[in-house]
């Protein structure tokens, strides 16, 4: 992403609505399916650090960051207290089998991500039984301008998704959708409000009230006893055998 974004991202992902919700996700599958506990998480693509402070809050296990810009690995390090370096997810600067879990948000969508080396690179620091947690944002037909300024290459299907996992040898692989709710909102956002080519992305400092309602909605589908059979992105959990 452009400076500017990862400068969007540092000022709002504490409070901002949807990382808020992405995180919580996250740590929910992780409760679920820790993987191997005893080795550390990996959070691939970490950006300015957001979920590996929230990591740090809400357990002692130990975790590392990644991302492509050295700046923002830096800024996740002082945010979160954890380690965090630049490097990329094409080639991992981590031995075969270093970690349990590896979470990735809206990474292997990215234009300079190569899908497979990516997931090759992720199957080979995880260990046997490590758990391997992705978000990715849902169906190509919501391509925005969001997508063009956080320079998302590419937008999955719950299926497709999934496939993807298993032909990279991952195991008992789960895809299912979320930000199901207020999926329409997001198209009257992305297709009609913000359809020009030149719109700013979506990250940006909500109206307090605002952010509550959509952080609410979340919260809610949340704690739904089943999955919606649709919604704005894609949340898998897989194994490394």
């Amino acid at each position: 992403m452009e400076d500017a974004e990862y400068d969007l991202m540092d000022a709002v992902e504490d409070g901002m609505w949807w990382y808020r919700a992405v995180h919580a996700r996250l740590l929910d599958v992780l409760e679920r399916r820790p993987g191997q506990a005893a080795l550390p998480v990996l959070d691939a693509g970490c950006g300015t650090g957001g979920f590996l402070r929230r990591l740090a809050e809400v357990t002692a296990r130990p975790a590392i960051g990644l991302d492509y810009n050295a700046r923002a690995a830096a800024r996740a390090a002082g945010k979160s207290g954890l380690p965090a370096t630049g490097g990329t997810v094409n080639a991992l600067p981590f031995p075969d089998a270093s970690f349990g879990a590896a979470v990735s948000v809206d990474v292997i969508c990215h234009a300079g991500v190569e899908e497979g080396a990516a997931l090759a690179e992720l199957h080979r620091v995880l260990a046997p039984g490590a758990t391997l947690v992705l978000n990715l944002p849902a169906y190509a037909w919501l391509h925005s301008a969001h997508d063009r300024r956080v320079h998302t290459a590419r937008r999955y299907t719950a299926s497709s998704a999934a496939q993807l996992l298993r032909g990279a040898g991952f195991a008992d692989v789960s895809a299912w959708y979320w930000n199901s709710l207020l999926l329409p909102l997001m198209v009257l956002q992305r297709k009609v409000l913000a359809r020009s080519e030149d719109h700013a992305s979506d990250v940006a400092e909500f109206p307090p009230w605002l952010n509550r309602v959509l952080h609410g909605a979340t919260e809610a589908e949340r704690r739904l006893p089943f999955t919606l059979p649709a919604g704005g992105s894609v949340l898998l959990a897989a194994t490394r055998p």
